[in-house]
């Protein structure tokens, strides 16, 4: 059975499970119709625009 020569420290031990929890920024990208970021493969929220063509009507402030 495999035992530990040496005892881990803690600074040892939670630099090894620091990376695991951070969150990544999400996939954004450029609309092509009106120009403002959206997330990546989603309908435009500012245009209703997705692929090229109006998936949602949105409503003019």
């Amino acid at each position: 059975m495999a035992v530990p020569k040496r005892k881990i420290s803690k600074a040892r031990r939670d630099k090894r499970r620091n990376s695991h929890w951070k969150l990544d920024l999400p996939g954004m990208s450029k609309c092509p119709k009106c120009g403002e970021m959206k997330l990546a493969h989603r309908m435009c929220k500012a245009c209703g625009y997705y692929n090229g063509r109006e998936v949602v009507a949105v409503k003019e402030a």
